[in-house]
């Protein structure tokens, strides 16, 4: 069964198309408009084994939160539709990943139900020219539009640009966890019946 899925978003406000396989080898195409951006959601693509093609512009005049949100809506919907009704996978992912001084922890859950707790205490308001706030509405963005219920915490960093790497690597991973085929369930991990 293919696992993949390809999402096209157009409003006044931003044009995507956005495609991911579930079961590649890490492979990235990017081209967000945002640099900051498009190195994030390489971690994601190389740490998640998964093959990740993202197209976006946006309103930039204004500022990078509508095509941050609307790159997390795609990414959430595409990983929905991927996933289909989620039997034989794993369900339950976590990581943690190091980078210097940082450490972050991601755990999640193809729930079906969204819900995020989102943790982190940046030292400084951005990267370079990147507002580090708007990682928090791209995550939120994420869990509302793929119904995961995700737990990010920090857990210790001093630099902005190591802190938020460590975050995605570690969404990466555990998304990996996650959607692996698990040999030993071969319906929907859930007592009801569906996610």
């Amino acid at each position: 069964m293919s696992r993949q899925a390809s999402i096209t978003r157009t409003t006044k406000e931003t044009d995507i198309r956005l495609s991911l396989n579930l079961d590649g080898t890490g492979k990235a195409e990017l081209n967000s408009s945002i640099p900051f951006l498009d190195h994030m959601l390489e971690q994601i693509s190389r740490h998640g084994l998964i093959d990740l093609s993202v197209v976006a512009r946006g309103d930039r005049q204004i500022d990078d939160h509508h095509t941050v949100e609307d790159i997390g809506i795609c990414l959430g919907e595409a990983l929905r539709d991927a996933l289909g009704d989620k039997a034989g996978v794993r369900r339950y992912g976590h990581a943690y990943v190091p980078l210097d001084e940082a450490l972050s922890r991601v755990v999640l859950d193809l729930s079906g139900r969204p819900g995020l707790e989102y943790h982190i205490d940046f030292p400084r308001e951005r990267v370079g020219d990147f507002d580090i706030d708007l990682f928090k509405e791209f995550f939120q963005a994420v869990s509302n539009h793929g119904k995961i219920t995700l737990h990010i915490d920090s857990l210790r960093g001093g630099n902005n640009h190591h802190i938020i790497e460590t975050v995605f690597k570690a969404f990466g991973r555990a998304l990996r966890m996650a959607i692996e085929p698990d040999a030993r369930q071969a319906g929907i991990p859930s007592t009801k019946g569906a996610l």
